[in-house]
């Protein structure tokens, strides 16, 4: 990275990922947090089998049985939950919502657990504290009273439980509306839309034991480190035997060149680390697709001039179980290598490399985050991982397949369980035998939908059931204003944050617990269950005192409301909080997969869901996995420009999808700030720039105003040329809402055209 000159709050970090760092920053978090005294016996219930579930990522527990199973942003996220710090309601009635919105995200979440149930009062511009019954009981009025029940949108987080997932969607279904938007629209929706066209199911196939008899991994578009930190772990093994790992980011990421293991004696006692990427290239934002193009065409290649045994592509393979191939395979002819160069940054000569590394091993497994994803084609991205793997024939094998890094630790589980706003005949068929009532038939909202629908004033009502909604989404500036002219806003949360003081009419605060603490219901203590990224469901079971004697778990506040709501519901609402098992019994009735639920969680480690591809079973419309070609190179050819950089968002190190438990960013030098902008050092002297320069960001699209982020530091870095890189969410005012992924609905965070110019002085 360029010194030019000092640059506040920027300065080299040389340190691995991981080692004395992490442990630095775990103490500090405690320290900040927690009792001293209760933190430890805290972290070690972390991913244990009588314990609860990391609310971090949704990286697999490796058998439950190592000392502790958590990592520095895990136990952040567990200090961050089970703080001491209290929101009560003496806060609020110090504060104006007008004043508390003047705060940072991290100011707002660093003040504490909310402790009471609390109701906007518009003459005071405060929230007051309000009793659950009134507030079930008011909620209930005013869903009655709206002309339509699709009026209504119901947001879920992915760290709500499958039964509180499950529930929360009956509940809307009961109203009569499908409209789900949730977290995973914005970041693995291409995944959930995109795989079951290639392999049948929107899911990973692999598992931890397939990383063990992997002889290859190719890593697109993630970080590791920092997003599913205890993922380190495996990649450290991988790295320490010998398996070749290549790595695919526009920028350079600390935890992919290197890490030291916290959990490793002689790394930690001698100051040392194992590299961890083989080979680490720099593809340009947006330039996926391409570079998985040209890797494709040069295995081709190797393929025509190949002995007849079928040790470069899977004839066999292909011909017994995939549809599509000559179609797709015309189209890598066609592709010129000169073109594949420009669109993705990378040269013939290094994606030739990349062939013939593939085309050696037997059993590769492909992993990519939010980096193949949030693309305005990032469902076509996904299917071209797909493609490659299907040409060796690496789906149901072991040692191969495809592994999508899930955020939140139960995102995939919520859709599992019926969160979706395309639910299938027979998932609806089901409900309405279970209980009783006819579900909606049509397809609802999606969360870029949901928000274009309160934008124009259609919907009215909004529930989130955790998460950051408008924070989340693109383009505060017509996500802010929209907001505040809902009828109904009702935000279930263990903290407080931003979306929650843009008030509607009538807005609610609700105070729930958390994975850490103990959930007793009338039946007595209760687990819930989370499914990870491996489709691996396990029991969830915390143990701390609850922050607040008036919190209430999510299940129980969502079926509160629905009773509350649904006077003439079949549905046994408050059954079921007595007893989780209710719950469970019916989801094991609504989803076949889900067989002898209660019996399967009370075993240690839980119990793996189907997935037909590891049998080479494909649940497609034409019982075949499918080659999709991708048309042309570049996702958007109207910004080829030389002058047009693509931002990339990102998240620092000291933060978690829009919760910011911290301002610095170690592993990429930034500290105590987060209004910087990553650029390439060649692109820099283009434009007359240099490090430390104050610089604006103007999105180039047409829209109907500019978007812009003005004065924003540049930090010379290592990315990718044509890239540029930036904070989210600050950086959400440059991406458009409806710029998006046409198939997934996903927004294109990864891939905006921008143009930089020196700030006036």
């Amino acid at each position: 990275m360029a010194t030019q000159r000092d640059v506040p709050g920027i300065r080299r970090y040389d340190s691995p990922a991981g080692g004395w760092g992490a442990l630095s920053a775990t103490t500090k978090a405690i320290r900040e947090q927690m009792d001293a005294v209760v933190a430890p016996i805290t972290l070690l219930r972390t991913n244990q089998p009588d314990g609860f579930d990391c609310p971090g990522c949704a990286w697999p527990d490796k058998e439950h049985r190592s000392t502790f199973q958590f990592c520095e942003n895990g136990a952040k996220a567990v200090t961050w939950e089970a703080t001491k710090k209290r929101v009560p309601p003496e806060f609020f009635a110090a504060h104006t919502v007008e004043s508390l919105l003047q705060w940072t995200d991290y100011e707002l979440e660093n003040e504490g657990r909310l402790t009471h149930p609390m109701v906007y009062d518009r003459p005071s511009d405060t929230y007051v504290p309000i009793e659950w019954d009134a507030a079930f009981a008011r909620i209930g009025e005013i869903l009655r009273a709206l002309p339509d029940p699709n009026m209504a949108e119901f947001y879920t987080s992915g760290r709500a439980s499958n039964e509180a997932a499950f529930i929360y969607q009956l509940f809307a279904r009961a109203l009569g509306t499908n409209n789900f938007p949730d977290c995973s629209n914005m970041c693995h929706e291409a995944t959930s839309v995109g795989l079951p066209l290639s392999i049948g199911i929107g899911k990973g196939t692999v598992s931890l034991e397939d990383f063990e008899q992997c002889e290859l991994l190719i890593a697109m578009g993630h970080n590791p480190g920092t997003n599913h930190p205890r993922m380190m772990g495996t990649l450290h093994e991988m790295a320490r035997r010998g398996v070749p790992i290549i790595v695919f980011n526009p920028l350079r990421e600390r935890a992919l060149e290197r890490f030291a293991d916290p959990q490793s004696a002689m790394e930690m006692v001698t100051f040392s680390s194992t590299d961890i990427a083989t080979s680490y290239y720099q593809v340009r934002a947006g330039g996926d697709a391409a570079a998985l193009k040209g890797i494709m065409k040069a295995v081709l290649a190797l393929d025509k001039f190949a002995s007849a045994d079928g040790t470069v592509i899977d004839h066999a393979f292909i011909n017994a179980h995939t549809n599509g191939y000559d179609a797709f395979v015309a189209d890598l002819q066609a592709t010129d290598w000169s073109d594949i160069e420009a669109a993705s940054g990378l040269s013939r000569t290094a994606l030739e490399s990349i062939a013939r590394a593939y085309v050696k091993s037997n059993a590769t497994i492909v992993t990519y985050g939010m980096g193949i994803t949030q693309h305005n084609k990032g469902t076509e991205n996904v299917q071209q991982i797909a493609n490659l793997l299907l040409l060796k024939g690496n789906f149901g094998k072991p040692g191969a397949g495809i592994c999508p890094l899930r955020g939140h630790s139960n995102v995939q589980g919520n859709r599992t369980v019926g969160i979706t706003e395309k639910p299938s005949a027979g998932m609806l068929e089901r409900i309405e035998r279970t209980y009783g009532f006819v579900p909606p038939q049509h397809h609802g909202h999606d969360a870029v939908r949901a928000m274009q629908s309160i934008i124009a004033g259609d919907s009215k009502a909004l529930f989130c059931l955790g998460g950051n909604f408008a924070v989340a989404l693109p383009d505060p500036e017509q996500c802010f204003p929209a907001m505040q002219q809902l009828d109904l806003t009702v935000y279930i949360n263990t903290k407080l944050n931003r979306t929650q003081l843009l008030t509607g009419k009538e807005s609610f605060i609700f105070p729930c617990l958390g994975r850490t603490e103990t959930d007793v219901q009338a039946s007595g203590p209760q687990s819930i269950t989370v499914e990870d990224s491996m489709s691996m469901v396990h029991a969830s079971r915390g143990k701390l005192q609850p922050a607040s004697d008036q919190l209430r778990s999510e299940p129980a506040i969502v079926a509160g409301m629905a009773h509350a709501t649904l006077v003439d519901s079949m549905v046994p609402w408050l059954d079921m909080i007595g007893d989780y098992d209710l719950i469970r019994d019916g989801i094991e009735a609504v989803f076949p997969d889900f067989a002898q639920f209660n019996a399967r969680i009370r075993t240690p480690g839980g119990f793996r869901l189907p997935l037909p591809p590891t049998e080479r079973i494909w649940t497609t419309a034409s019982g075949k996995a499918e080659f999709f070609p991708f048309t042309g190179l570049r996702e958007d050819p109207r910004f080829a420009a030389k002058d047009v950089l693509m931002l990339a968002t990102l998240r620092s190190h000291d933060q978690y999808n829009t919760t910011v438990y911290g301002l610095d960013d170690r592993y990429r030098g930034v500290f105590g700030r987060r209004d910087v902008v990553f650029m390439n050092e060649e692109d820099m002297a283009d434009r007359q720039i240099e490090h430390g320069d104050l610089v604006d960001l103007e999105t180039v699209l047409p829209t109907t105003k500019t978007l812009s982020l003005a004065r924003f530091t540049v930090v010379a870095y290592k990315i990718a040329r044509g890239s540029v890189g930036a904070y989210y969410p600050e950086a959400n005012v440059l991406v458009p809402l409806d710029y998006m992924d046409k198939v997934s609905g996903t927004p294109s965070y990864k891939s905006v055209p921008v143009r930089v110019v020196r700030s006036a002085a």
